[in-house]
């Protein structure tokens, strides 16, 4: 996935550097076997709060609607996974 889906005139009110911030996910959990995403969730979670970043709902929701628009069908059922456990919380 390249970085044009942070040009997304949806995503206008979110700071560049949350979204830098969610690029480097995208890029580091993109190779993580379904195993792995748990502690990886978990370490980005101490990453997030240790750089004092957190996303609102509104937030996250543009954020998925907009990568979604430009993930494979197989990027889009991990983030489906991803905020099933989300939502588990």
């Amino acid at each position: 996935m390249t970085t044009d889906w942070m040009k997304d005139e949806s995503l206008k009110n979110i700071s560049p550097y949350k979204l830098e911030f969610l690029q480097a996910l995208v890029f580091e959990s993109s190779k993580l076997r379904k195993e792995q995403l748990l502690p990886f969730l978990m370490n980005v979670a101490k990453r997030g709060k240790d750089s004092n970043i957190a996303f609102s709902d509104e937030e996250i929701d543009a954020i998925v609607a907009v990568l979604k628009k430009h993930a494979s069908p197989e990027d889009i059922s991990k983030m489906e996974k991803i905020l099933a456990m989300r939502a588990k919380k």
